[in-house]
């Protein structure tokens, strides 16, 4: 079969669509979102980033992830800590962190049945091609 790249594209997003709804709804006994879930994950590989830098691993804007911040360390799940000038950086509270942790367990079994009919050859060419496909700039 020869594949259209608007029937790949579709293809792509309708996997992601299904990895957030079976994210989204394994998370929620734990009290989180995927995107709280995710905000977490990334202050775990990056202590101390910025509103700004989280905003954009996270796929939101400034403004609506200052939201989220704000409510996250309500709950006590994230520290806003002063950084130079105005700048305020993040960290993961030990409540955070085990809500992370927890987390990852769901998420990559979700994701191990999303992959399982792949062979390990096959998804390292799948990974391989989607980065080829995002250029220099997925990094």
């Amino acid at each position: 079969m020869t594949y259209r790249p608007a029937e790949v594209g579709l293809s792509v997003k309708r996997l992601q669509h299904r990895h957030h709804r079976a994210m989204n709804q394994a998370l929620a006994p734990l009290g989180l979102s995927l995107v709280q879930w995710d905000t977490l994950r990334h202050l775990h590989r990056n202590p101390d980033a910025s509103l700004h830098d989280l905003a954009v691993l996270t796929f939101q804007t400034d403004q609506s992830f200052g939201s989220l911040a704000t409510r996250m360390a309500d709950r006590g799940l994230i520290e806003r800590i002063p950084g130079p000038g105005r700048a305020v950086r993040h960290r993961l509270t030990t409540q955070g962190e085990r809500l992370r942790a927890e987390g990852q367990a769901i998420v990559d079994a979700i994701l191990k049945e999303s992959f399982h009919s792949l062979s390990s050859a096959e998804l390292d060419q799948l990974g391989t091609l989607l980065d080829k496909a995002l250029g220099p700039e997925a990094g």
